[in-house]
């Protein structure tokens, strides 16, 4: 019996394992004990579960596709996955590319080749939405949204939508979601990683000469906007805006009605007075209704601070863009 053989024999009879236990039961190298998972890893039979010192194996009861699947995956198609998938188990393992859809899809039980077809047809349709500077256009989505008494922002801008039809959440959505409700760092460096100098890139395009950065609502112990603020590098000046609320802090998302949105914007964040500025940028992490963001670029105006206000999101809502195509 092969030592592959072994260990797969040991996994059948104790379905969770560390390396210390493989070598300890079957007496073998550390070495061989690594080769033989990493090649169990990628064939999708085991998972591997927490960190160096304290990982385990887990032998999967659902062995993933053939591998002859695997490999009738293109490169283009490979590459493609690799750019724009990611996939954050329920146990809290992150899986990229081609590995995290492989599995994706075998939760679901749909075959890996045809799904893989057309999740590359959604990212393009979804792609049209995208400008030539690489980001997306929401204002027309704003001035179409029935219920604001004035539009204050001049502009409207997302790096990504937070999910699109049927595949979820996209990539930067992901790590949006995991870094912030985590409270992970790792998570935070590999999103402010994955947008780079893309918003300084736009600071250049708008000619913006400051920036805000929007505060957090609820209070947690790292906060992903504070960690942006500090990571994300920018040549304007950042100013300062304070979020004040009532004895509950009431989280934009938890609210259903535009109204109460505006109304809960207009009444938790506070701007000093200050420095004029030709043309401010708002910085969020999400935009869903934009509610927040349209009241803090009225208030900039209304204390003289800034002639114009643009926002940036990481994420944004596709809800709204549909109708905007049919019209």
């Amino acid at each position: 019996m092969s030592i592959r053989e072994k260990i797969i024999q040991l996994f059948q009879s104790d379905s969770e394992l560390s390396i210390r236990e493989i070598v300890d039961k079957l007496l073998i190298s550390k070495q061989m004990t690594h080769i033989v998972l990493n090649q169990l890893l990628a064939e999708g039979a085991v998972e591997k579960l927490g960190r160096t010192p304290k990982t385990i194996y887990r032998w999967r009861s659902a062995v993933a596709e053939p591998i002859k699947s695997r490999e009738r995956v293109t490169p283009e198609e490979a590459a493609i996955l690799k750019k724009h998938f990611l996939l954050i188990s329920e146990t809290g393992q992150l899986h990229e590319g081609l590995e995290g859809f492989e599995i994706w899809c075998r939760q679901r039980k749909l075959p890996l080749i045809k799904t893989i077809g057309e999740y590359v047809m959604t990212l393009e349709k979804y792609g049209t939405y995208f400008s030539d500077q690489g980001v997306i256009d929401g204002m027309e989505k704003l001035r179409s949204t029935k219920g604001y008494p004035v539009i204050h922002l001049n502009g409207l801008f997302y790096l990504d939508f937070y999910a699109i039809e049927r595949f979820g959440k996209t990539r930067l959505g992901t790590l949006l979601h995991y870094a912030k409700q985590g409270q992970s760092k790792t998570l935070m460096k590999m999103l402010v990683d994955e947008i780079a100098d893309r918003p300084q890139t736009l600071v250049d395009q708008l000619g913006v000469d400051a920036v805000v950065f929007v505060p957090p609502t609820i209070r947690r112990e790292v906060q992903l906007m504070k960690f942006f603020k500090t990571h994300i590098k920018l040549n304007v000046p950042l100013l300062e805006i304070k979020k004040i609320s009532g004895l509950i802090p009431v989280p934009q998302k938890s609210l259903n009605k535009l109204e109460e949105r505006i109304a809960n914007a207009q009444n938790t964040f506070s701007v000093p007075a200050g420095k004029s500025y030709r043309h401010i940028l708002l910085i969020d992490d999400a935009v869903g209704s934009g509610a927040t963001v349209n009241e803090i670029a009225g208030k900039l105006k209304q204390k003289g601070i800034a002639k114009e206000v643009s926002a940036l999101a990481i994420t944004g809502s596709f809800k709204g863009f549909d109708v905007i195509t049919d019209v």
